[in-house]
Formats: structure tokens, C-alpha cells, sequence
């Protein structure tokens, strides 16, 4: 499986997707329609967190990628965020705290 990655790597992790060839209008449901069986198709799929974060890294608003919706990933970028916030606060409080001893 390592190899597999590693060819993700060098050749586009698309190339390796459950999704190659599927037709895209799966990924894309109308408001309110269906995710399930997108999210099959991403199920057992070996780059499925490249495609997550490739999503993540490109602001993708619509779609399912790597197995979640928008509203999954707008949760994943909130959560992130928020621990980016507190890691950074956490840096200057120390590095106050530092400052002053």
C-alpha cells in the first residue's frame, strides 16, 4: 500500500481515486439530494485523504471530497482554525511570560 501512495505522490493522487470515471454530477447532488453514494465510492479509496485535503488546502465549497460534505468540511476548516488560534496565543503568552522573567 506504501507503494501505492508513493506513486501518488509522484504521478497526482487522481490517478490512483475510486472516483476515476465515475460520473462527476455523484459528487455534486442537488440541495438536499443524497450523499450516500458518493460517499461509497470514497469509502475504501486510497488517497481519499489527499483528495480531503486537497479540498481543505483549495477552498472547495461544493462537492463531496475525500468522503465528506461541505458542511463536514466547513467543520474540519472551523476546527482547524480554531486550534491555529489557540496555538498562537498560546506562543505569545509563553513568549510574554518569557519576556518578563
Amino acid at each position: 500500500m506504501n507503494d501505492t501512495i508513493d506513486n501518488a505522490d509522484a504521478t497526482g493522487w487522481q490517478d490512483f481515486a475510486n472516483c476515476l470515471g465515475v460520473d462527476p454530477d455523484l459528487f455534486f447532488p442537488e440541495r438536499g439530494a443524497s450523499t450516500r453514494e458518493a460517499k461509497e465510492v470514497c469509502k475504501g479509496c486510497v488517497v481519499r485523504e489527499d483528495c480531503l485535503e486537497y479540498a481543505l488546502s483549495n477552498g472547495e465549497k461544493f462537492g463531496i471530497w475525500g468522503g465528506l460534505s461541505e458542511r463536514e468540511r466547513r467543520r474540519i476548516r472551523r476546527q482547524r482554525a480554531l486550534a491555529r488560534r489557540t496555538a498562537l496565543e498560546a506562543e505569545a503568552t509563553s513568549s510574554a511570560g518569557g519576556a518578563s522573567a
